[in-house]
């Protein structure tokens, strides 16, 4: 009997599936995905948060020192800088550890890694509540998103842009959960989908 796949997800709310169930979080979807083409995978290992920002994710990893041996890791990390307004530059310098620690966990395997592009939030009603310019959190998602695509394309990792998808959310109410700000599981279904093309 053939084992069963391996999946790493190591993220924030966008990984955990913050406001939906833990079936429509992107992960188990894509396990579940995977499964119905055939392909056994294990229970998502999940090291993500609500609220975490890179050096936050870069202590739990510390902490929990997840195996180096998955078939499959996924990184996404970032919209939590940027909400605080935290630096670029810093930015920059932790998602490179992150990601490297991302292939090390796939046994240095840069091909068994993904990136998931950061989703623009300055689109929901969340956003428009606390006051936020639209534009201008579209501009710095934009600036971290560029940063991260830069240094996935730099170590050979695939890159999963859903920005454009999650933009759409602000005509379209059924992409976000209940909360008006995270993504519903429609919203994770789509990308999903355009993870299972790079699969």
């Amino acid at each position: 009997m053939a084992r069963s796949l391996t999946y790493l997800a190591l993220g924030d709310s966008y990984t955990i599936g913050e406001a939906v169930t833990a079936a429509e979080s992107f992960p188990f979807q894509l396990q579940a995905a995977l499964k119905m083409k055939g392909i056994a995978v294990a229970e998502p290992q999940i090291i993500a948060k609500t609220g975490w920002t890179t050096d936050e994710l870069l202590a739990a990893i510390a902490e929990q020192k997840p195996a180096s041996n998955f078939d499959l890791v996924t990184l996404l990390i970032g919209v939590n800088n940027q909400y605080r307004g935290y630096p670029l530059n810093t930015y920059e310098q932790e998602f490179k550890q992150l990601l490297t620690l991302a292939i090390g966990f796939a046994a240095g395997d840069a091909a068994k890694v993904r990136v998931v592009s950061i989703p623009d939030w300055g689109v929901t009603p969340f956003a428009a509540k606390e006051g936020r310019d639209a534009a201008r959190v579209a501009e710095e998602i934009d600036a971290y998103n560029g940063i991260n695509k830069l240094l996935s394309m730099a170590m050979g990792v695939t890159y999963i842009d859903i920005t454009p998808h999650s933009r759409l959310a602000a005509n379209d109410l059924s992409l976000l959960a209940v909360d008006e700000l995270h993504p519903s599981g429609k919203m994770y279904a789509e990308w999903v989908t355009q993870l299972l093309v790079t699969l």
